[in-house]
């Protein structure tokens, strides 16, 4: 007694407003003319750039389990929206023996044909990986003689101020505050800058050599 193939039927509509009948419809007739047992998946307002959705996850933990023998879907961009994703798909259901069927494009990769066109999937998909990491490796050579990993300053941009202002503006009697909105300087920066220097209007006094006349009382002396 032939063992009966088991197949998997994926169909997927981006909005909950748009319906998957026809497509479900299609896939069951299908499956029927082969003499296929039909397990349908089927993913309600789900976007193609997902790469995890509800059906679409329960059916590749089905074939993981190994209870697939094919997947099956009315269009290419049903199951994945870019080849990168398509051929990640593929070489699973291939590592996995899953044949893939795609009714539009009449692709089947359980014939030698359907097999030749993943590979050449394949082969375009390495491609492009190599096209971007050549690019993602030119911008990393560029952005470090720039002196940074992105090429962007590191940090915020840093304000310039003229010590010698800064020293002319305090000797004028100009507060720390008044400087920094002038300058548009931080004031911990305009100090770090600026170095020691007086207050505005400050001067150091001489040190004090003589002491101040004590009283005789305080001496307990007693005057006549």
């Amino acid at each position: 007694m032939a063992s009966v193939t088991r197949v998997a039927s994926y169909a997927r509509v981006s909005t909950e407003v748009q319906d998957p009948s026809g497509q479900v419809e299609r896939l069951r007739a299908f499956a029927a003319a082969r003499g296929w047992e039909l397990t349908e998946f089927v993913d309600r307002g789900e976007s193609g750039a997902k790469e995890h959705r509800p059906a679409l996850d329960a059916l590749m933990g089905d074939v993981g389990a190994r209870r697939v023998d094919v997947v099956m879907v009315t269009k290419l961009d049903r199951l994945a929206r870019s080849v990168r994703q398509l051929v990640s798909v593929a070489a699973e259901f291939e590592a996995l023996s899953v044949g893939l069927v795609v009714l539009d494009q009449q692709l089947d990769s359980t014939t030698p044909a359907g097999r030749l066109l993943f590979h050449v999937l394949g082969a375009i998909a390495e491609f492009e990986r190599d096209l971007i990491r050549d690019r993602v490796m030119a911008g990393v050579r560029r952005a470090q003689e720039r002196g940074t990993k992105s090429g962007r300053p590191i940090g915020r941009p840093r304000r310039q101020a003229d010590r010698g202002e800064i020293r002319h503006r305090r000797d004028e009697g100009q507060s720390w505050r008044t400087i920094a909105r002038a300058l548009k300087v931080p004031i911990s920066t305009l100090r770090r800058l600026a170095g020691p220097c007086q207050k505005p209007g400050s001067e150091l006094r001489p040190a004090v050599d003589t002491l101040a006349p004590v009283s005789a009382a305080s001496e307990g002396v007693l005057t006549t």
